[in-house]
């Protein structure tokens, strides 16, 4: 079993299909981060390619399908707001720009993220107990 972060393949993956990149919520964070840091309208592309570096997706090209979704969902919500830049040549993009709201979920996220790593280390605990082993150590991320 593999025992990092990020498991290397997709069979390492499918050895608990559980494991690994469940957390599809954590896309949000991670998007409204790369707006924060960026400080400037992004390209949803751009978003896709900067997000797989991110540790979220730990250097696997996330489905960007999953990320326009889950920017249109945040637009709804007021998180980022987009308008078409169509250049006089090349194809028309849409560009997305964080928002006061955004900021101030980004800021929300920062204490949910802490709440969650607590969470996740007591379920770690109860689970090495449960089998009745010493809980193993923190692994060490290859993001890291």
């Amino acid at each position: 079993m593999w025992n990092m972060c990020h498991p290397k393949t997709d069979e390492d993956l499918k050895e608990c299909s559980e494991l690994g990149k469940s957390l599809s919520r954590l896309s949000q964070p991670t998007i409204l981060t790369l707006l924060a840091q960026s400080g400037e309208p992004m390209h949803g592309y751009v978003l896709v390619q900067q997000a797989a570096n991110s540790p979220m997706f730990g250097g696997k090209k996330p489905d960007a399908t999953g990320i326009y979704r889950s920017l249109k969902r945040m637009e709804e919500s007021g998180l980022v707001t987009s308008e078409w830049n169509t250049p006089e040549q090349g194809a028309a993009r849409r560009m997305f720009t964080l928002t006061e709201k955004g900021l101030l979920c980004l800021r929300r996220w920062i204490d949910a993220l802490a709440c969650y790593e607590l969470t996740i280390e007591e379920l770690r605990g109860q689970a090495a107990c449960a089998l009745g082993i010493d809980l193993p150590p923190t692994p060490e991320c290859a993001h890291k």
